[in-house]
């Protein structure tokens, strides 16, 4: 299947935008507006993958951004993307107590961004749906699950159905 045009441009830009403070970090590791921009990017290529890769890109997300509020504790744009960071790996997380730990984690930084920069209408708006986060999680996993055993009867039919039209093609 191919990739939309705009889709494949956002890849594209991203793993650019990647390299590009990876090469920076190797020049100035103390420079927390370029961890903030690899983090955010690690981040925004974490979409473009699945399971356990995807999961590993946030990771080193979130390792970037730590390494950026090592350096500038109150840099607001860093606590917001590290929010949306612990909000993607909680959507990635399958248990629901496992993925709340996340959340509460996102909330925290979405709560210490609005403290730094209190006017700032994303980073309210961010809050505010951090608090809405464990109930969709929840929701889409009950969805999966219904999914799943919707699938998994459908499958079940259709081999019995298969082993009849089997049985009655030998008689």
């Amino acid at each position: 299947m191919e990739m939309p045009t705009n889709e494949l441009d956002r890849l594209v830009f991203f793993e650019h935008a990647r390299k590009a403070a990876e090469a920076a970090y190797a020049k100035n590791p103390l420079d927390a507006d370029n961890l903030t921009r690899w983090g955010g990017a690690l981040l925004e290529l974490s979409q473009f993958q699945t399971g356990a890769d995807g999961i590993k890109m946030i990771k080193d997300a979130v390792s970037r951004l730590e390494e950026a509020l090592e350096l500038n504790p109150r840099k607001h744009d860093t606590l917001w993307c590290l929010g949306n960071a612990h909000t993607s790996h909680a959507f990635y997380t399958p248990d629901h107590e496992q993925a709340k730990v996340y959340f509460a984690k996102a909330t925290q930084c979405f709560q210490q961004a609005v403290e730094e920069d209190p006017g700032n209408e994303l980073y309210l708006k961010s809050l505010d749906l951090s608090a809405k986060a464990p109930e969709l999680h929840l929701e889409i996993q009950r969805q999966l699950a219904s999914q799943q055993i919707s699938a998994g009867a459908s499958s079940t039919s259709s081999v019995k159905a298969s082993k009849k039209k089997n049985k009655k093609a030998v008689i």
